[in-house]
Order: structure tokens, then C-alpha cells, then sequence
């Protein structure tokens, strides 16, 4: 077996599995999860409808780089999305579909990590577990970088050792924030450019949020799209992953894409030429509706804008929790420590949140996500008010 295996930690959900073990909640209390973030609103019909026309693509092979109608139809969408010049972002050298930001980031991870005892991945902390995993079973070391209410839930890159960045292979960002639904601001993101070209390193953007927003007119700004104002049309170094997973309500789908710096997505599609990971074709076509179509995006945004003006309110009686730029989460501080929250929550409301502590690694005697939980707005509305009201109730029972 790869040694590297035993490195991995447990899954957030493994250890919240395990926090719970033995709890029985309140039977006259019906279960509400914010726990997991997985998107509950409608998938569009339409979408489901093109499937549906299209299952006899099940008797073809796909092609690992996609079709040209998918990937004109992502360039199209990023390229009106992320003000790019028109050209630069193209269907045939600039982006790869990926089953998903999870598979597209781990196999992007094991194609460019050149493996040696000093290569280094750098993450927020908290972060996405895929981009810890992905680095250990690459051979790489992870590096994390804290992002607290200190420094707004942003890393503060001027702090890192010179010495990180001389290792460093791979920089990840996550804009907007899992879990705090912080956006890196344009300026941080020219530096981070500048760090990569000066050190010789990759930054991996995951902007799988970047779609749920609260303002109409003020849609967060991304990598590539910070490359264009720099007057960087070759996205040199930087790479973004995006998905139809929260933007579009399909998590089932496995859709995404990778998109950037043509000369790595060239040694990457030839990586997954071997790694066996093509969308299926049903999926593909699936896929482009989705991506041409915006109106359901608008709705879907305004339903969670309506589950936030509706929950943050009620809980702002009880815990220190503000409205994020943008994403699904709340990330409040807790009035006890995190895993007793979180566990007593369960057992005494039948509501489910995820320890902060269980998305953040200890570095220097210092976890960012301690004393945090994380709350995912997916249910519908009705439920996410009456989470609320019972965090509300659980508060005020259980502290002075």
C-alpha cells in the first residue's frame, strides 16, 4: 500500500459521525442539518430534461478533453463572467471539464507535484480537506496558512518564510471562503501573482462559490480574472476550478471544469488521458445548458439571499456571526468550544453543525477554526429559521 495513506486524517464527517456517537435527539424535534454542504434547492428541469433526452450517449465513449460544444460553451461563460479579453480564454488550449472541483483539484495535485522531500503544497487553514489529501498523496509536505478574524479570514502572505515559497509547487486559494465566504480583494491576488512569478510556482484558485453572491451588480472577482487586469492573457502560473455543483443545484452531476495556464493544462490532460476520468457524454450536454443559462442562477442566489436576511438576525441574539461576501455558509463564533456545541446542539435541538476545529489543522499551538462552527444555509427556508430559533434556544439554556 502507498505509505502515504496512513498520513491522511480522518474526513470532517467521520469525526462529527464519532462526536455524535450515542446521542439521541428529541424525537418530537424533526432532524435539520447545516452540517453538510450539499445544495437542497430544485435541480433545474431543464437540465434534467437534457439528460433525460440523451441516455442513449450511454452506448459512447467519452473523450477525456471534453467536447469542443462543452468547452466553447465554458470559455464563453467565463470569458463574459470573469472580463476576459475576448480569445484568450480558448475551448482548445485554456480549459479541461473535470467530474467535479473535488477530482479536478486532487488529479491536478498528482500531475504537477514534482515529488521530492522539499516540495511544499501551501492552503488556507481552515480548508478544503482535498487539498491537504491531494498534497500527502503526492508526497508532498502541506503547508498551512492561517486565516482568522485577525486578518479577515484571508492568509497574510507577506508573513510566509521565504524559505516556504522557494518549496513551494502549488498555492491554494479558496475565494470565495469555505468556510467563511470571504473574497480575496484584487490587490492580494496581483500579489499573489507576483509571488508566483518570482518564486516559480502555481496557484490553484477554487472559486466553486463563486456564483453565490448577494449583490447582483457586485459578482466576486477571480484569478483569472485578476490576470486580465494585469494584462496577463496568458494566465501564466494560475489555474481556477469551478463547478455546476452550488451554482447550479447539481452536486450529482460531477461537473466541472479547470481552466488557465495553457502549458500546464496540456501535461494535465495528458495525465488524465491515463487517469480514466472522462464526463459522460449525457453529462456534457447536460452540462452546456447549464453553463449557458443564467436565470436559474438569479433565482438561486436569491433564495439564499432570503435565507440569510432571515437567519442571521435571529442568531445575532445569542452569537457573533456576520453575513459572508458570498457562499452558502455562516461561520459564527460559539458562546462554548466547538465540538461541545456542535455535539450538545444535536442532542438537545436535533440540529447539525460542523465543529470548526474538524476544517482547520493545530500549527503552533494555534487551531483558526476552534470556537467556530460552520453552518451550511442548504435547507429550505422554513428550516433554516427554525434551525435558528432552536441555536437561539440552545444558547440561552446553556450559558449564564
Amino acid at each position: 500500500m502507498n505509505p502515504n495513506l496512513d498520513k491522511l486524517h480522518p474526513y470532517p464527517f467521520e469525526k462529527l459521525a464519532k462526536l455524535k456517537a450515542g446521542i439521541e435527539p428529541p424525537a418530537q424535534l424533526r432532524p435539520i442539518s447545516l452540517g453538510i454542504g450539499e445544495p437542497k434547492h430544485p435541480s433545474p428541469a431543464f437540465v434534467k430534461q437534457v439528460i433525460a433526452d440523451n441516455l442513449d450517449k450511454l452506448a459512447n465513449y467519452p473523450t477525456t478533453k471534453g467536447s469542443e460544444e462543452l468547452r466553447q460553451a465554458i470559455s464563453e461563460w467565463a470569458t463574459r463572467r470573469f472580463d476576459l479579453a475576448p480569445g484568450s480564454l480558448t475551448a482548445a488550449e485554456h480549459i479541461v471539464p473535470v467530474n467535479g472541483t473535488r477530482e479536478g483539484i486532487f488529479s491536478l495535485v498528482q500531475s504537477v507535484v514534482a515529488s521530492h522531500g522539499a516540495a511544499k503544497v501551501v492552503s488556507p487553514n481552515p480548508f478544503y480537506q482535498v487539498y491537504e489529501g491531494a498534497a500527502l498523496l503526492a508526497g508532498a509536505t502541506p503547508v498551512y496558512l492561517p486565516c482568522d478574524g485577525s486578518s479577515g479570514f484571508i492568509p497574510d502572505f507577506e508573513a510566509v518564510p521565504e524559505a516556504v515559497w522557494q518549496d513551494c509547487q502549488i498555492l491554494f486559494l479558496c475565494s470565495p471562503g469555505n468556510p467563511s465566504g470571504t473574497v480575496i480583494p484584487r490587490d492580494t491576488l496581483t500579489r499573489v501573482i507576483e509571488l508566483a512569478d518570482r518564486h516559480d510556482f502555481i496557484v490553484a484558485s477554487d472559486e466553486c462559490y463563486s456564483e453565490l453572491y448577494p449583490n447582483e451588480d457586485q459578482p466576486p472577482e477571480g484569478l483569472l480574472q485578476a490576470c486580465a487586469a494585469m494584462g496577463r492573457d496568458d494566465f501564466a502560473r494560475c489555474v481556477v476550478f469551478h463547478s455546476l455543483s452550488k451554482r447550479s443545484n447539481l452536486p450529482g452531476l460531477r461537473s466541472g471544469f479547470v481552466a488557465g495556464d495553457a502549458a500546464i493544462l496540456k501535461g494535465y490532460l495528458k495525465y488524465r488521458t491515463y487517469h480514466g476520468c472522462a464526463m459522460p457524454l449525457h453529462n456534457q450536454l447536460a452540462s452546456i445548458a447549464a453553463w449557458q443559462d443564467e436565470d436559474h442562477v438569479r433565482e438561486n442566489r436569491a433564495a439564499y439571499r432570503a435565507k440569510f436576511e432571515a437567519v442571521v438576525p435571529i442568531l445575532r441574539e445569542v452569537m457573533d456571526v456576520d453575513f459572508p461576501d458570498a457562499g452558502f455558509y455562516l461561520w459564527p463564533v460559539t458562546p462554548m468550544d466547538d465540538e461541545t456545541f456542535a455535539r450538545e446542539l444535536s442532542a438537545q435541538q436535533n440540529v447539525h453543525v460542523l465543529p470548526g476545529r474538524y476544517l482547520s489543522r493545530t500549527v503552533d499551538g494555534h487551531n483558526p477554526g476552534e470556537n467556530r462552527v460552520r453552518m451550511a444555509l442548504v435547507a429550505p427556508l422554513e428550516e433554516c429559521v427554525e434551525a435558528a430559533n432552536r441555536i437561539v434556544e440552545f444558547v440561552k439554556a446553556n450559558t449564564p
